[in-house]
């Protein structure tokens, strides 16, 4: 597969939990500006988390216990599973506060930080990958505020089942390839 198709598809599955989230988000009525600001937030966080996860996954591979190849695939596939089995109740406890946003920006994030863990074995363009992720991601955070008011949750629940068939399938063709 492609490095860089595989790179936006893991780009788009990083951004659906972000995206089903911001759905709920969206739902509360947030102002253009809190909008903007919340997908700023994510964006960065994603630009951010992946690089520290390279950082992780090269202290990892020096030790050289595993491969990086079976890293990625586990890493991808444990999230890919979370996405589809997880069942939060996105409701509780939503802050419009700037901290609430930076809280938001974090969980929705720390998959990103473990796809930088295994982004060796997909590619060597780290800064690039860190660059298609942040973008995804500020994207699909603010297409979920704008969208979350007119559908609902039930969308919600479909794009992270969505996100995690992606991360899965990318996985087993690391493993197999």
């Amino acid at each position: 597969m492609d490095s860089f198709f595989t790179i936006i598809l893991i780009g788009i599955s990083l951004s659906m939990d972000a995206f089903s989230l911001s759905l709920v988000y969206g739902m509360i009525g947030l102002n253009t500006k809190q909008k903007i600001f919340l997908s700023m937030i994510v964006g960065i966080y994603h630009f951010i988390m992946p690089l520290i996860g390279i950082q992780f996954g090269t202290l990892i591979t020096k030790i050289d216990i595993i491969s990086i190849d079976l890293i990625a695939t586990i890493i991808l596939a444990y999230i890919g599973i979370d996405l589809i089995i997880s069942n939060h109740n996105e409701k509780e406890k939503l802050s419009v506060s700037k901290l609430g946003f930076v809280i938001f920006g974090l969980s929705v994030s720390i998959d990103s930080l473990s796809i930088g863990i295994g982004l060796k074995a997909i590619t060597n363009l780290y800064l690039t990958s860190a660059i298609i992720f942040s973008i995804f991601s500020a994207t699909f955070t603010y297409l979920g505020l704008i969208l979350g008011n007119i559908i609902g949750n039930k969308v919600g629940i479909y794009s992270k089942t969505f996100g995690g068939i992606i991360l899965i399938v990318i996985s087993i063709l690391i493993l197999i390839t």
